[in-house]
């Protein structure tokens, strides 16, 4: 036992002694993003900086250890390092300063602000990966949430507190949902983390939002797709912790995520350089402790009384919502999902909701029987109609045989304009379920 406390304080001190002096090591191994240098005393998270062939110095972070090696990633993209370059250790990233000063600033992964504007005066900070919470301090999702949208306030009630994710290929119109919901949505603070996007999408999607009042208690966290892995990781956790905070003080927090998938594309590079074992669709295991972990963060506090609702868009690939691994990890942890519909979208049906293959699993605690009733009675003529157009447009089918088949064919031109919404057209909870109840009464 002597010998063991011997050796764990001779380690002890050679983390503060490395702490004071800037522990270094040497570069061996580099491929344009992943760096492996010679074993030094570093935890993983911590930032250091790396010696560069032209004098100066090139960010990188410590995301694991591999056969004796240290193993990190540049921060700032590609960088001239030669064999045997010095590496120095600087500061961990564990705590993200938080305060007001966020409000209506654009911010990218490293806290970096973006719009041109002084660094905003923060005061406090926050685990950037957030706080362990006894699962019985959540409380029920009981209220429904307002977000301007009449399909969603409808057909699929959003509770104040829940997570729910928004599926779909590419080009349907996940993004343009969610500047809606960004925009119409009732909550004290907005926070939109845009991760893996084009730089024009980021743009303009800032450009429209700046133009809204709402902008005055948004938050834009931006990190687009020529960035490091490490940096769409810590910009998703960055924009995660800045919700907490404000929940942690008893407000209620709308956090937007576009898109959940490039975050999980970020920590397959990360995972498969520091050796992972590639499972479904090359995706290794930590990328599904990270949704999962990630997606926990969410919820109602009971201690503060705030609120951390959660708005998560998910990229199908190839149209798949079946078999994707992204897809069905996140709908099974999730409290409920949208599907859009690139055929809706075709038809030119904006916003391209597919309201049978959606579900809001707290709508049902969040809103009166009458209009759970309306919304179940929407779905069965949707889909009674779905179900019936080829044989009705066949004449294989009488009208008067079935009643409720001929009252869907009948109102489904209005059933079609009830999802449908102009992108500068809000309708709020209480017009979104009048709506409904003069539709089917």
């Amino acid at each position: 036992m002597a010998d063991l406390s011997t050796v764990l304080d001779r380690r002890l001190q050679l983390i503060k002694a490395s702490r004071k002096t800037n522990a270094a090591g040497r570069v061996r191994r580099y491929d344009g993003q992943i760096v492996h240098a010679t074993s030094f005393p570093a935890a993983v998270g911590t930032e250091c900086r790396i010696a560069c062939e032209n004098g100066a110095w090139a960010q990188a972070e410590v995301i694991g250890f591999l056969d004796h090696y240290t193993v990190m990633v540049l921060t700032g993209g590609p960088a001239p390092l030669l064999a045997g370059a010095r590496v120095e250790t600087m500061h961990r990233a564990d705590l993200v300063p938080v305060g007001d000063g966020l409000l209506g600033r654009v911010i990218d992964g490293s806290g970096a602000v973006l719009d041109g504007l002084p660094a905003p005066h923060l005061d406090a900070s926050w685990p950037l990966r957030g706080e362990k919470v006894n699962p019985l301090r959540r409380r029920p999702v009981r209220e429904a949430l307002d977000v301007g949208v009449r399909a969603l306030n409808g057909l699929l009630t959003v509770g104040r507190g829940q997570k729910i994710g928004i599926i779909a290929g590419s080009g349907v119109g996940k993004s343009s949902l969610l500047s809606c919901i960004a925009r119409f949505t009732e909550a004290d603070i907005v926070i939109i983390a845009l991760i893996g996007e084009r730089g024009r999408e980021v743009s303009g999607f800032v450009e429209d939002l700046s133009a809204s009042p709402s902008f005055g208690h948004t938050i834009v966290v931006a990190v687009p797709a020529d960035q490091s892995p490490v940096l769409r990781l810590r910009g998703l956790h960055r924009a995660t912790a800045y919700a907490e905070y404000f929940r942690s003080r008893g407000k209620n927090v709308l956090l937007m995520v576009d898109s959940l998938t490039r975050v999980a594309h970020a920590q397959r590079e990360l995972g498969l350089a520091l050796g992972e074992h590639p499972t479904t669709k090359g995706y290794p295991p930590s990328v599904i402790s990270l949704i999962g972990s990630v997606l926990e963060r969410g919820g109602l506090d009971a201690q503060s009384g705030g609120s951390l609702t959660g708005v998560y868009t998910i990229l199908a690939d190839g149209d798949d919502t079946t078999n994707d691994p992204i897809v069905d990890t996140s709908r099974a942890i999730l409290d409920g999902h949208v599907v859009l519909s690139r055929k809706q979208a075709e038809q030119g049906i904006f916003p391209a909701i597919d309201v049978n293959a959606s579900i809001s699993r707290t709508m049902i605690d969040c809103v009166t029987g009458g209009h759970m009733a309306r919304a179940r009675k929407f779905r069965r003529y949707l889909s009674l109609w779905e179900q019936n157009r080829d044989l009705m447009l066949l004449g294989g089918y009488q009208t008067g045989q079935d009643p409720e088949l001929d009252m869907a064919f009948q109102i489904h031109s209005s059933l079609v304009g009830y999802i449908a919404q102009g992108m500068q057209e809000r309708s709020t909870l209480i017009e979104s379920e009048a709506r409904l109840q003069a539709l089917l009464p």
